[in-house]
């Protein structure tokens, strides 16, 4: 199994192991575009694998800060409350590069950048470029890949 993810169709696909697609979803990679330099706000591009699962068993819209639960669950009301928040929701599949030099290790680890797969609010989703890095998915999409998609999963993301 892999994932394909394409930055100029904010697409993301679920591939079996011939490479035939078994699931497609809608994403919204990084208002800054691509490029792989901490503090870029961008998202990497390159083969990566996902090396942490976080969440399993949350609640849909379960609000995560630092990679664990805040006991927060998302509503329109608590994001109009805090509308500069970058809400990380339901699930997060943490990104590692597999190119040293370009997407591991010095300035552009993707890891150490914490580049996640991870929900966002429903409401405020589009399939554009709107993030600070990461892939966006709503929150019954990243539910479902999160169950399809175990870790060592290979990520391949595609300018």
């Amino acid at each position: 199994m892999k994932l394909r993810i394409r930055l100029p169709s904010q697409s993301l696909e679920l591939l079996d192991d011939a490479g035939r697609p078994l699931r497609a979803f809608p994403v919204s990679t990084a208002a800054n575009g691509a490029g792989e330099e901490r503090g870029s706000y961008c998202t990497p591009r390159g083969r990566h694998i996902v090396r942490a699962r976080i969440g399993a068993g949350l609640p849909l819209g379960s609000v995560l800060v630092g990679r664990r639960p805040t006991g927060e669950l998302y509503t329109p009301e608590l994001g109009r409350a805090e509308p500069e928040r970058d809400w990380i929701l339901s699930r997060i599949l943490w990104l590692s590069g597999l190119e040293p030099g370009y997407n591991r290790l010095g300035s552009c680890d993707s890891m150490r950048r914490y580049i996640y797969i991870h929900g966002t609010p429903d409401e405020g989703f589009a399939q554009a470029p709107l993030s600070h890095g990461c892939i966006r998915m709503r929150n019954r999409d990243i539910v479902e890949l999160f169950d399809l998609v175990p870790a060592g999963t290979v990520v391949e993301i595609l300018a």
